[in-house]
């Protein structure tokens, strides 16, 4: 199976997918990247979090299972329901994940500690920024299960695409097939792009190309 080129985009690999019949595999419009220009791949390790109203001994107990488990080039998909309670991930996380060779971290929920986390140069995407702590508030309810964040059901080790655009997830039985799409369309892209800027009409590169 050939590695996603590092040229392909959200945009590309939606493309792809939607040709193999996948068309609901794009997260929420909603999450987006910390800072921008910022781009992630990496195997989906999943966390789900669920509301709680009291506290425990030890309230990062599970978390910290999950990020110390973190496989070199995973990416973590937090999910939480879109819950608006809480952040859910700051700099000490994005350090540890750093130490682990994470790719980067995909949440349907808040994150914090922005400013540290961009100096810290981990990819992050969230809904948005909260100070407020997780802590009796949101508890883990299950480590490495499939879960819904976003909108897209997401499984352990699916293909999962980060930029500017948005959060695409590739699920593992068309993921040969999209990614050689995706690889293909990234690569005739450049073309097109050249011979646009040259003079060439849309119509006629759509025409030689099948490619806008």
């Amino acid at each position: 199976m050939q590695d996603l080129s590092t040229e392909v985009t959200t945009a590309q690999l939606s493309d792809a997918l939607d040709a193999v019949g996948r068309r609901d595999r794009v997260m929420a419009g909603d999450i987006a990247a910390l800072a921008r220009g910022t781009r992630a791949v990496g195997r989906a390790a999943t966390v789900q979090f669920a509301p709680v109203d009291h506290d425990v001994d030890e309230p990062y107990e599970q978390a910290i299972e999950f990020i110390d488990g973190l496989a070199a080039g995973a990416m973590a998909v937090i999910a939480t329901g879109a819950a608006r309670r809480s952040a859910f991930w700051g700099e000490l996380f994005s350090a540890a994940a750093i130490g682990r060779g994470a790719a980067g971290i995909v949440c349907d929920g808040y994150l914090r500690d922005s400013p540290k986390v961009i100096a810290l140069g981990f990819p992050a995407f969230g809904i948005g920024t909260r100070p407020i702590d997780f802590r009796a508030r949101m508890e883990v309810t299950s480590l490495g299960q499939p879960v819904v964040c976003g909108g897209v059901r997401v499984a352990p080790g699916e293909l999962v695409l980060a930029d500017d655009d948005g959060v695409v997830v590739v699920p593992l039985d068309v993921e040969a097939d999209a990614v050689q799409l995706a690889n293909e369309r990234a690569a005739r892209e450049t073309v097109v792009l050249d011979e646009l800027k040259s003079g060439a009409t849309l119509d006629s590169v759509w025409a030689r190309y099948r490619v806008l």
